[in-house]
């Protein structure tokens, strides 16, 4: 159209039998195709079962806590990237950017041209508890050490703002120091009552260092096993004299005493099946007489000091459990059941053991003996004691009823250590001790014809104890010549007789037998 005042073409007329032709067309076209294929089905006709529905949400759950790792990881990261990039700037005027590198931007809203660019990093923003908010309010002061807050100065030296840094630094203490939840309410603590927290804690931790120095470690530990003693018992492990070693068996005032099981193939000397470790304390802490019965033993009087006669606590020791050794081994030379030694090493004694499957003897005070075996004992305990006098020339000097195991209807003598020769200087003391020892015990046992402890000592020594002057005379003979008693090739026949009509004349003892003549003792011919 050309003109606005044109002619309007008028359209062709349609028939509307056409119009209702064409639409009856289409829906028997859509009839059709409806009985062709098959019925589409309804969102209600789906069966969802109830595992794949548990399964969606934790699929859904795991993917959140996912995601919150990740962020928490990336963060971290990008901590770490800010102090590596701070270190390396340093206090260079030129500064080097590491953002680039970062695992999340510093700005996630680039398409936003309304809000100004923020060059800080949005999760900063967030902080994990109140001690971020609290150092970063801190730090937020400048070098002058001021800042002006809502029309007020604040430094550095705020009460409030020292008080919860305070708190902050106190977070910082060794796990043993119980702080509490500071971060829970709002919690201050003045510049005083931190500095007394702190030496405290400094205190308390010189202390729990000091508990373990060098000297303690060295010591034996509470049930006797330090480390130096498991290093000697896995020494002898793997030296296949033990094959293992199993448990306390007792612990006493000066050792302890394990149990363990020998190595059956031990190649050098057959061993028993079964054997007692006897691990002697390092520390004199509950025995400390130890001295007194060694000092005086001619076997180990050049192992003290020449000057001072000072010795090591652990050589002392050392030398208390070779003196057992050696005792155990003139006990079992003589006949007097005991244990069998079978190594020493420093202080750790390995034995038989007296009992049979991991099951010890029992002590004479705890044995269930009748008549007749309590009477056993006693005559086999009197004939010990006279056998060690007389043929091993020792005295107990600890001989008591628990210092004896009953096995197999025997008396086993144990725990001889602290067991002196007779020219130790308090020898018959200890010898009539043992006597009321036994003497007691047997008595309150109502054994019969039980006899004193006075005619005991005289059964034993063939002297009376209150003949004060026999005794110091039998005594002083011992003396003589120490390094001559009990030596194979030396001949001793003194002649007590003699000497006891010369003490009866009135002179002293010394002077009954001032010389080797005297005691008819020779010694041996050297080769």
């Amino acid at each position: 159209m050309s003109s606005p005042w044109g002619k309007i073409a008028v359209p062709d007329p349609v028939n509307l039998q056409d119009i209702m032709s064409e639409e009856l067309a289409r829906d028997l076209q859509e009839k059709e195709n409806k009985k062709c294929s098959p019925p589409e089905p309804t969102k209600d006709e789906f069966e969802i079962l109830p595992e794949l529905l548990e399964e969606d949400e934790l699929l859904k759950s795991d993917e959140e806590i996912a995601r919150m790792l990740q962020q928490q990881f990336d963060k971290e990261y990008d901590d770490n990237l800010k102090r590596s990039e701070q270190k390396f700037n340093g206090a260079s005027k030129v500064a080097i950017s590491f953002s680039n590198y970062r695992r999340a931007p510093l700005n996630l809203d680039f398409d936003s041209e309304s809000e100004p660019e923020e060059l800080e990093d949005i999760r900063d923003k967030k902080d994990w508890d109140r001690f971020d908010t609290v150092m970063r309010e801190f730090h937020s002061i400048p070098a002058c050490g001021y800042k002006k807050e809502n029309g007020n100065m604040v430094t550095k030296h705020d009460v409030n703002m020292s008080g919860r840094k305070n708190v902050c630094k106190m977070m910082s203490f060794p796990p043993e120091f119980e702080t509490g939840d500071g971060a829970g309410f709002d919690m201050k603590i003045s510049n005083k009552v931190f500095n007394s927290l702190k030496m405290h804690s400094k205190h308390e931790q010189s202390k729990k260092h000091k508990m373990h120095d060098k000297r303690e470690d060295r010591e034996t530990a509470i049930f006797g096993i330090d480390a130096k003693t498991r290093i000697i018992l896995y020494k002898m492990i793997n030296n296949e004299l033990l094959d293992r070693v199993n448990g306390v068996i007792s612990i006493g005032k000066e050792a302890v005493v394990l149990h363990a099981d020998t190595n059956p193939d031990y190649p050098e000397c057959p061993l028993p099946k079964e054997c007692a470790i006897k691990v002697f304390k390092t520390t004199l802490s509950e025995y400390k007489q130890r001295d007194k019965y060694i000092r005086d033993d001619y076997r180990f009087k050049d192992r003290f000091g020449k000057t001072s006669g000072k010795i090591s606590t652990l050589k002392l020791v050392q030398l208390w459990a070779e003196k057992e050794m050696h005792n155990l081994n003139r006990l079992q030379s003589a006949g007097v059941l005991c244990p069998e030694v079978v190594a020493l090493k420093k202080h750790v004694l390995v034995m038989s053991f007296i009992g049979n499957h991991n099951k010890a003897a029992p002590k004479l005070k705890d044995a269930v003996l009748d008549d007749v075996k309590i009477m056993m004992a006693y005559e086999q305990i009197m004939e010990f004691m006279k056998v060690m006098y007389n043929d091993c020339n020792l005295i107990h000097a600890d001989f008591s009823e628990y210092n004896i195991l009953w096995y197999n209807d025997n008396c086993y003598v144990i725990d001889v250590s602290q067991a002196v020769e007779p020219s130790h200087e308090n020898a018959f003391h200890f010898l009539y001790r043992d006597c009321e020892n036994i003497s007691n015990f047997f008595f309150k046992r109502d054994v019969p014809n039980v006899i004193s402890p006075d005619q005991l000592f005289k059964n034993i020594t063939g002297y009376d104890y209150a003949d004060k002057i026999a005794l110091s005379e039998l005594q002083e003979s011992t003396k003589m010549k120490p390094h001559l008693v009990y030596k194979p090739g030396v001949e001793s026949n003194y002649n007590f007789d003699n000497a006891w009509e010369k003490s009866k004349t009135g002179l002293l003892p010394g002077q009954c037998s001032s010389g080797i003549e005297d005691l008819n003792l020779s010694e041996p011919v050297k080769a």
